[in-house]
């Protein structure tokens, strides 16, 4: 009989988290289960301290949940084995390793490793799948203020379209990726990339690898277009084909990248957002 602990976020998916998380007894049955509020542990390193290194710890939300525990914990110290059970509605990180459908808990020790950490306002954040400001930053503060003001989850598609179209205005840009310095013009996305996707499903680095051997994230600039092109090529990010119009799409994979806007956007990390950001750092 394994040990569990249960770890989970009651704010997931509309505030199903806890109810979700509780499917496990039935999943899991047979072995022994304790189950946790996230919110509520204040100290990760003493709830670690507290429990033996053959016992397992499930992770119960989505992108946003698991982006708050690996920066409460030190994952690269982490003894024991770790796993994700999907309770979220923002869920890239599982799609991105292939196990997105899966419907019991998801080994995930190895991908919490060596994490890429952005740094934005002075402080440093450690992330699983992106960094990124600009169009995708609006279409996470928008869906945050429709979850706060009405209580409801946002399609991120239908987000983007209505930022292309008019509530999002592109910005010039100023990237670095090792020192090499490129400028752009009007534009709306530039996410930095450790997995490859972002948004609930759209495939932003097709060729990008959490566990490439180099350790590069990517950085994905799309640029200097219009919003009848820009609305004609977003459906192929959900197959990854975007990155054939190389005349608007530049990809530069990369150790350290710098972003910097002319002005300030709303920037997002794994989902959670960050207002009126002119400049992030990230490091391999």
């Amino acid at each position: 009989m394994k040990k569990y602990h249960i770890l989970y976020n009651p704010f997931a998916n509309n505030f199903k988290g806890e109810e979700r998380a509780r499917q496990l007894s039935d999943i899991l049955k047979g072995d022994k289960l304790t189950y946790t509020d996230m919110s509520e542990i204040t100290d990760y390193n003493a709830f670690f301290e507290g429990i033996n290194k053959d016992e397992s710890i499930v992770i119960c939300g989505g992108d946003g949940t698991l982006n708050r525990f690996i920066n409460s914990v030190d994952t690269n110290i982490i003894q024991n084995d770790v796993y994700c059970y999907c309770t979220g509605s923002g869920n890239d990180f599982l799609r991105d390793i292939g196990a997105a459908d899966k419907k019991e808990p998801v080994l995930i020790t190895k991908y919490l490793k060596n994490l890429p950490e952005v740094t934005v306002k002075g402080k440093t954040y450690k992330f699983l799948n992106n960094a990124s400001f600009g169009l995708d930053g609006y279409c996470c503060e928008e869906a945050d203020r429709q979850r706060n003001e009405k209580g409801k989850s946002s399609n991120y598609a239908l987000l983007a379209i209505k930022g292309l179209l008019f509530a999002y205005k592109p910005r010039n840009a100023v990237v670095i990726v090792d020192g090499v310095k490129k400028e752009y013009k009007k534009v709306w996305l530039a996410p930095t990339m450790n997995g490859r996707f972002f948004g609930g499903g759209l495939m932003s680095a097709p060729n990008q690898n959490r566990l490439n051997e180099k350790h590069t994230v990517s950085v994905v600039a799309m640029y200097n277009v219009n919003k009848l092109k820009a609305l004609l090529i977003f459906p192929s990010m959900f197959k990854g084909k975007h990155i054939r119009h190389k005349d608007i799409i530049d990809v530069t994979e990369g150790h350290e990248i710098t972003v910097i806007y002319d002005k300030p956007a709303p920037m997002q990390i794994d989902g959670e957002t960050i207002l009126d950001v002119t400049r992030c750092d990230v490091k391999a």
